[in-house]
């Protein structure tokens, strides 16, 4: 989802990370703050303080927002289900669950623990208001993260897929349904009707004369539909390939490279001649391990002459393999959870074929045929 990201460390062994976008939002946010919410809140504070106030306060915020989805995150490895980590972004947060919940009770509890902390937070901010009423800038700050943590509970629960709403009322829907798939299409069109409001709020909002809130409104109101509609798409794909088998889907169509072939004729002969991308070494039938161009570059160019396939392989105990009767749909997230673009379908040490993101596409591209 998130493919520039800055590693900032780990949480209960979750990586914790910034997409790019953050730095644009904490930019705004601290300015809005320091000219716009103090100044008018506090008066008579020096230039510098409203400053370093609000992008303390900020900084704040966004720990609030990271406490949030881990919120999310210990319910869900409480169930057993992995968190890949959690990105702080654009619109706030969001944490990269890597399987489907087991349960829709196991659903709900995971979609609520984010607002159920933030609530807290809340609270807890109200609370510290009360004993910081003579400390200026401390009681300002737990004034600001009290209300924003209500409000980021409140938005949260809009039953607006994909947030923690829309999640609760998928959960609500599988329970009634009995169907994880039909539950996600409901939850996700509702998420689109919720997303078109916040696009019609918006333009409201510009013809009312308030631009800068409007074009915000309008631009929540597309990233929620973007999100609803992939998830939607996500569901007809799942759709499609649940039941067909790898060995339905893999290409037969690749290129076997003998172990003692150099680098170098590999290059001339089979990317540059014949534009394969992805080469298996293999001797009489059994894959010894997979060459690819990522593997390839990592090699000097002036060592491609003196250096074997088989030693620029990626050898078969380290690669990500898949057998002929796994799921296609299994394939593709552990294509999507591994990082890599294809997978060896092997049997044994025997490779059968090999199964890559264009030999799925052009499957599914079959199978959207025959079912229109």
């Amino acid at each position: 989802m998130f493919r520039h990201t800055i590693p900032i460390g780990r949480i209960l062994g979750i990586p914790i990370g910034l997409d790019y976008s953050w730095f644009l939002i904490f930019g705004l946010l601290t300015w809005s703050l320091a000219t716009g919410y103090f100044p008018e809140e506090f008066k008579g504070w020096p230039a510098g303080q409203y400053w370093l106030v609000g992008a303390f306060t900020a900084v704040l915020m966004f720990a609030c927002v990271v406490l949030h989805e881990l919120g999310h995150s210990v319910v869900a490895l409480h169930f057993r289900v992995p968190v890949r980590s959690i990105t702080l972004f654009l619109f706030g947060g969001v944490a990269q669950i890597a399987a489907e919940p087991p349960s829709a009770s196991a659903e709900f509890l995971i979609a609520i623990a984010g607002p159920i902390v933030s609530f807290l937070l809340a609270v807890g901010f109200a609370a510290l208001q009360g004993v910081t009423a003579g400390i200026a800038p401390v009681f300002a700050l737990a004034k600001y993260l009290a209300f924003i943590n209500g409000m980021l509970a409140l938005f949260n629960l809009i039953p607006g897929f994909p947030l923690d709403g829309g999640r609760i009322f998928r959960a609500v829907v599988w329970a009634f349904t009995k169907n994880f798939r039909r539950a996600t299409l409901i939850a996700a069109n509702t998420g689109r009707f919720v997303a078109f409001f916040f696009v019609a709020s918006g333009v409201w909002q510009i013809f009312s004369g308030h631009l800068a809130n409007g074009v915000w409104i309008i631009f929540i109101g597309w990233f929620l539909d973007s999100a609803a509609s992939a998830q939607a798409q996500q569901q007809m794909v799942q759709g499609l390939l649940v039941g067909h088998k790898v060995s339905e889907a893999m290409s037969r169509d690749y290129a076997s490279v003998a172990p003692e072939m150099t680098v170098q004729q590999v290059v001339d002969e089979l990317v540059l001649g014949a534009g394969r991308r992805t080469l298996v070494i293999a001797r009489d039938g059994e894959v010894d391990g997979l060459l690819t161009l990522h593997s390839i570059k990592q090699i000097p160019k002036t060592a491609w002459p003196g250096t074997s396939a088989a030693q620029a392989m990626i050898p078969l105990e380290r690669l990500h393999t898949i057998p002929p009767d796994a799921e296609v749909w299994t394939a593709l997230e552990k294509m999507d959870r591994d990082g890599v673009n294809q997978l060896p379908v092997v049997s044994g040490r025997k490779l059968v074929g090999l199964l890559t993101r264009d030999s799925i596409i052009g499957y599914l591209r079959a199978l959207q045929e025959f079912a229109s």
